[in-house]
């Protein structure tokens, strides 16, 4: 959130608000925070998602990943190949998580306006960036589009479900905001 000139007067009671918000709100949730940020390094998640073979994560001839649906699996998949093949920058990437993260829906927000204002920041920074970079390509992001319909659980069930077991990501992140 730093690298954002308007987030600079939120204070720390501001921010948390924020991520509060993302962690409770059923409208808007982590998921896109962490399926973005699996996208700009190879790691773990994505090696699960993207090698035929992985033992017991091969999906060839499964119809479920961990109890997953194989086209939930095959969803993500697709958003970060996609990602991949836009071979998109380390600022491309800040900008991204800020426009995602700045979101003026969550009807507990004390500050929509403010939140909004956040939000357009970071869209019109995405947007220069890439007028500068990609020679103003402007449907460069709308190939993203399907990261908002990755769901919660599908990615919870996948990459969290081994080690948390039956808990709640949702109580488990909450959890881990007020330590």
């Amino acid at each position: 959130m730093a690298c954002f000139d308007s987030c600079q007067c939120l204070g720390e009671s501001g921010k948390r608000s924020i991520l509060f918000s993302i962690l409770k709100n059923d409208k808007y949730n982590w998921t896109p925070m962490l399926v973005l940020g699996m996208a700009p390094e190879p790691s773990m998640p994505q090696k699960i998602l993207t090698s035929s073979r992985q033992g017991k994560y091969h999906i060839a001839h499964d119809q479920s990943v961990q109890g997953v649906p194989l086209t939930d699996v095959q969803l993500i998949k697709m958003f970060l190949n996609k990602c991949w093949e836009m071979d998109i920058s380390n600022k491309e990437y800040a900008y991204l998580k800020g426009a995602i993260l700045f979101n003026p829906d969550i009807a507990e927000l004390q500050c929509q306006n403010y939140i909004q204002a956040l939000q357009r920041e970071a869209h019109q920074a995405l947007n220069e960036y890439v007028k500068m970079v990609h020679r103003g390509d402007a449907i460069r992001f709308n190939k993203l589009s399907v990261l908002r319909s990755i769901n919660s659980k599908v990615v919870a069930g996948l990459f969290f479900k081994p080690v948390i077991g039956s808990v709640s990501m949702e109580d488990l992140l909450l959890q881990m905001f007020y330590r």
